[in-house]
C-alpha cells in the first residue's frame, strides 16, 4: 500500500460512522462507505490506496477529504501526496544576515529551525528557555529522545502530538525526514503510535508552556516565521502574550540567572 492509501485508511478509520452512515458498533467508515460519499466506485479507491493509479483530480481529492472530515492541513497533504516526487533540495545553509538578527533580539527567545527539524542558530536567550535549542540538535529527536524535554515542557504530551503532526507535513518525498522516521519508529513507542495516527498540522503560531528550574511554569506565545528564500528554514520566538505578567516575570527572571552566570556574581 502507498503512502497515500495508507493515510487514507488510517484517516477512514477515525470517522465516527454515526455522523454520516447511521449508528452501527463497528468504528470507522468502510472502504465501500467512502467511496460512496466521495462519489467514486469502490473500485477507484483500491486503485488509489493500492498506488495503481497516481493521479487523482483536484476534485477526487476534495471529495475523498470531505467524505473523511478533513481541515485544510489535511486536504494540503492529499494533494502532496497524490502529487509529483520534488526535487531533492542541496545541502542546507543558514539563510544570510539571521544569525545576526537573532542577537539583535536580545529579550526575545528566538531559534532559526531548518527544513530537518534542526536548530541552525539561537541566541542566548532560546538556549536559557530550553537546552535543547542549541545548534546541532534536533528537535524531533530530542522531544522523544531527550527526558529533560518532558521536564522542560509542561505540557509535554501535547508538544509531542504537535511535533510528529508537523513532521508528518514535512516529510513527503524528503530522504533525510523519512530515515529520522524509521530510526524514531524503531525506539519509541509513544512516536510509533502518534505516526500511525497520520495526524497532519504544520508548524504554526500558538501557546506554548514551560516549566523551568529558574522561572517555573510559564506561558508564552510562540512566533513562527518563514524564511523568503524559499528553504524551508524558519525563525521561531516566543514572547509573553499581552498582559502576561507572569510570563514576562519569568523571562526576566532567566535574563537575570543569565546574567549571574556569565558574570560569575
Amino acid at each position: 500500500m502507498t503512502e497515500f492509501g495508507e493515510f487514507l485508511k488510517a484517516r477512514r478509520a477515525r470517522v465516527r460512522p454515526e455522523r454520516v452512515v447511521g449508528r452501527r458498533r463497528v468504528p470507522g467508515l468502510r472502504r465501500g462507505e467512502l467511496a460512496a460519499l466521495a462519489g467514486i466506485s469502490e473500485q477507484y479507491l483500491v486503485r488509489l490506496e493500492q498506488g495503481r493509479d497516481r493521479h487523482p483530480s483536484a476534485q477526487v481529492l476534495a471529495a475523498l477529504a470531505r467524505a473523511l472530515r478533513l481541515d485544510d492541513d489535511g486536504l494540503a497533504h492529499l494533494h502532496r501526496l497524490a502529487g509529483p516526487p520534488t526535487a531533492a533540495p542541496g545541502p542546507e545553509q543558514l539563510a544570510e544576515g539571521v544569525p545576526e538578527l537573532l542577537d539583535a533580539w536580545s529579550g526575545v527567545p528566538a531559534y532559526v529551525r531548518g527544513r530537518h527539524f534542526d536548530v541552525l542558530a539561537s541566541n542566548p536567550l532560546a538556549r536559557a528557555l530550553v537546552p535543547a535549542h542549541r545548534p546541532g540538535r534536533n528537535l524531533v529527536r530530542d522531544v522523544f529522545l531527550d527526558p529533560g524535554m518532558r521536564t522542560w515542557y509542561a505540557d509535554w504530551p501535547s508538544v509531542a502530538r504537535s511535533t510528529v503532526a508537523a513532521l508528518r507535513a514535512a516529510a513527503v518525498d524528503d530522504a533525510v525526514l523519512r530515515t529520522l522516521v524509521v530510526e524514531l519508529s524503531e525506539v519509541d513507542e509513544t512516536f510509533r503510535e502518534l505516526w500511525a495516527r497520520h495526524d497532519v498540522r504544520p508548524t504554526r503560531d500558538e501557546v506554548k508552556r514551560f516549566r523551568h528550574p529558574v522561572a517555573g511554569e510559564f506561558a508564552m506565545l510562540r512566533h513562527v516565521l518563514r524564511v523568503g528564500d524559499g528553504s524551508g528554514q524558519v525563525i521561531i520566538a516566543y514572547q509573553p502574550r499581552p498582559g502576561d505578567v507572569v510570563a514576562r516575570a519569568a523571562l526576566d527572571r532567566i535574563a537575570r540567572e543569565m546574567s549571574v552566570i556569565r558574570t560569575g556574581t
